[in-house]
């Protein structure tokens, strides 16, 4: 019994949670039976004391008076021109460690779309470029694309671009600078000393 009230406490505080399918399924009964009783209490009204008295029901089983205040607040006006059926239980396959069926129990009007993760990490992957050399040439896109459309007052006009010369082999940058040439040697034979 306190692990179906600590659950249902738990479902009613966010919306959802993953636990395993036969705890899943005595859940569903369980936080129904408590929404109806908070529908019912709205319902009543308080000029009769019927709200304090769904109050009173619903804490004996959920004691925390946040996530009754929640209850009574968001989820049971919800829920009010539904006449039941506000939990939805999603199996999503077998724990790795005990192979235990596990399942995702929600409420109905907080949807779980289970490629969520996937289709922010592949909008994520469309936005930011990959790399030094990626973001660079985003960097030169947008310098293109901002010319293109006539750019900013005071911006310098597009210099055009130098051409390169071609540099002599033994010479250049890249030349040994002790005066000695470039050194070439033979790979060495496998498998000898």
């Amino acid at each position: 019994m306190a692990m179906l009230r600590s659950q249902a406490e738990a479902l009613i505080r966010y919306e959802h949670i993953e636990t395993t399918v036969p705890k899943a399924k005595e859940l569903r009964p369980f936080v129904e039976r408590i929404i109806t009783i908070a529908k019912r209490g709205l319902a009543g009204g308080s000029a009769n004391g019927r709200s304090l008295h769904a109050r009173r029901l619903v804490l004996q089983d959920i004691t925390n008076r946040d996530v009754v205040a929640k209850l009574f607040d968001t989820i049971a006006p919800r829920f009010e021109a539904r006449p039941g059926g506000y939990t939805r239980i999603l199996r999503l396959g077998y724990r790795r460690g005990d192979s235990a069926e596990v399942a995702r129990i929600e409420l109905v009007g907080s949807e779980y779309n289970p490629n969520a993760e996937a289709e922010k990490a592949e909008a994520a992957a469309e936005k930011k470029p990959k790399g030094v050399g990626g973001r660079l040439r985003a960097a030169a896109d947008r310098l293109r694309a901002k010319r293109a459309e006539g750019g900013e007052e005071g911006e310098p006009a597009a210099e055009p671009k130098k051409a390169r010369t071609p540099r002599a082999k033994g010479g250049g940058a890249k030349a040994d600078t002790r005066g000695k040439g470039a050194k070439t040697s033979t790979p060495r034979k496998a498998g000898g000393s």
